[in-house]
């Protein structure tokens, strides 16, 4: 029944939706490990309605490292880099969100409108690179929070990051669900033609109105295609995401997808159930239940029929798939979606044997 507290929870908290436009979350319940719960009340004079809408705050911090390092079986990498805590494209269903509790933070409002800009993210990268004994594998960029969400047009931290990797001949995959991932395409086709990257777009839609209630600051369905095409087009490997795939939501559009996205020039795709750990339960279906009342019970339903009746399990293996027959057949509709557009018949393999660092007169100028 956690849910149902954290659904109790977040209706105390729910916000005003003239101060929440264009956010995703619509509540701003406090983080889990605070030991205080304060509540927003109208003291009978419109209090309320005179509070400022949410704008987005961006801290900077100072980092001792910056490649976290993992051991989940059904990642597929060990290392990861995030130059933002937080991320302002706001998408409902982000599986990042609960991590600001960490912070202090609400995974709610606070995980989209307060973030973290890690200001030496290149530097603290290039010691890393450098150390004595560091052994290259494929680096994940944007594991937790989207490295390319709006901030980065300003911060170009994501920018200085990949110029080190280009540098060293490290490899590199990115994901991402913003088309400003284009811009750096320059370094990004010097790395691919050397078999160091391969980007990663999220495509969780083709219906524009769909997509801005639920990622609403990401990069419109028609700009992450015409991204796919410009990086193809430039020689870079591209690999497309559905995640994550909603029942009763946006399954239905899994072909239309997965179509499309090799037209523009996706040689390879996976897919992703949705996932609902910790506070995204309670935020999910209280966005859910806001946004589409007439099918919030049946996307539910569909939802735990493949979680053995449950919102989420987070067993390996299980968490990404789901399932039970509505997961089955997902699984089946995906796999001949792949063959009849021709996608996956070859999964790019990143070079480690690229790696070299530069010479101590060339870091002595950075």
């Amino acid at each position: 029944m956690a849910w149902k507290e954290a659904r109790r929870a977040n209706e105390a908290e729910q916000v005003e939706a003239n101060r929440r436009r264009g956010r995703g979350a619509v509540s701003n319940a406090a983080g889990r490990f605070e030991p205080e719960r304060r509540e927003l009340f109208d003291d009978g004079w419109d209090s309320l309605g005179q509070l400022e809408p949410f704008k987005t705050e961006v801290r900077e911090e100072t980092v001792k490292t910056i490649v976290a390092r993992n051991s989940s079986p059904d990642l597929g990498f060990d290392r990861s880099l995030n130059p933002y805590r937080g991320c302002e494209h706001g998408c409902i269903y982000c599986y990042a969100r609960p991590s600001h509790a960490y912070w202090g933070y609400s995974a709610g409002l606070d995980f989209e409108t307060k973030l973290t800009a890690k200001a030496n993210a290149v530097e603290a990268l290039e010691r890393e690179l450098s150390r004595p004994g560091y052994r290259p594998d494929v680096l994940m960029l944007g594991a937790n929070t989207d490295a390319y969400q709006p901030v980065e047009r300003e911060r170009r931290i994501t920018r200085g990051v990949l110029e080190v990797l280009d540098r060293f001949g490290h490899p590199v995959v990115i994901v991402t669900k913003s088309a400003l991932v284009a811009r750096d395409v320059d370094i990004l086709a010097r790395l691919a033609s050397r078999d160091l990257v391969k980007v990663t777009l999220s495509v969780t839609t083709l219906d524009h109105r769909l997509a801005r209630k639920m990622e609403p600051r990401a990069s419109s369905p028609g700009r992450r295609l015409e991204a796919i095409r410009q990086l193809a087009a430039a020689g870079v490997p591209v690999a497309i995401l559905t995640a994550p795939l909603i029942p009763g939501l946006n399954d239905h559009e899994l072909e239309r997808i997965l179509e499309a996205c090799a037209a523009a020039g996706a040689g390879e795709a996976g897919y992703v159930l949705l996932r609902l750990p910790l506070e995204i339960a309670g935020l999910f279906q209280e966005w859910l239940a806001a946004e589409f009342p007439d099918r919030a019970s049946r996307v539910m339903s569909l939802l735990r029929s493949m979680r053995g009746g449950k919102d989420y399990v987070s067993r390996f293996g299980e968490r990404q798939t789901g399932t039970g027959p509505y997961a089955d057949q997902i699984a089946a509709r995906f796999e001949l979606a792949l063959k009849r557009h021709g996608l996956n018949w070859r999964h790019l393999k990143l070079r480690t044997d690229r790696f070299q660092p530069p010479g101590p007169a060339q870091l002595s100028l950075f």
